[in-house]
């Protein structure tokens, strides 16, 4: 992993910061998200709306790609995201979100995300397909 690169974007993702996720990184192309859900993310009276869920995938299987990505000192961005909602998560739930990488291309990366309830129930699984292009080509590319 290219650590530099991967503070640049922590910087600069200031949406991350407003979900309230707390980042893990296991390995390269392995990373966990955690968020407690509060009201701000629910839909109804105690249901999380599903945009919410979303965007958790989204950044825990952007992430995963990151880790890779940053090695050969590219970034990424998801050209493709499928998601199924199995179950779904309330208010005051402890939320845990895993991203792995399946295949990693030479432009290309797969990734597979999950997000669990804190009784290990899972909730939602994703698939997604993510490009790498180098880190200057970014906007995260400042002194």
């Amino acid at each position: 992993m290219n650590q530099e690169i991967l503070e640049r974007y922590h910087q600069t993702n200031h949406f991350g910061d407003k979900l309230g996720i707390k980042l893990s990184i296991n390995e390269p192309g392995n990373v966990t998200y955690q968020v407690e859900v509060k009201k701000e993310h629910l839909a109804t009276l105690n249901s999380v709306h599903g945009g919410f869920l979303a965007a958790i995938m989204d950044q825990v299987v952007g992430t995963s790609a990151l880790t890779i990505a940053t090695i050969e000192g590219n970034v990424v961005s998801t050209v493709e995201l499928k998601m199924n909602f199995l179950s779904g998560a309330f208010l005051g739930d402890k939320l845990v979100a895993k991203g792995i990488v399946l295949k990693k291309g030479k432009r290309l990366l797969v990734v597979e995300g999950k997000i669990y309830n804190q009784n290990d129930k899972l909730l939602v699984t994703g698939m997604a397909t993510l490009n790498a292009y180098p880190f200057s080509k970014s906007d995260m590319n400042f002194k």
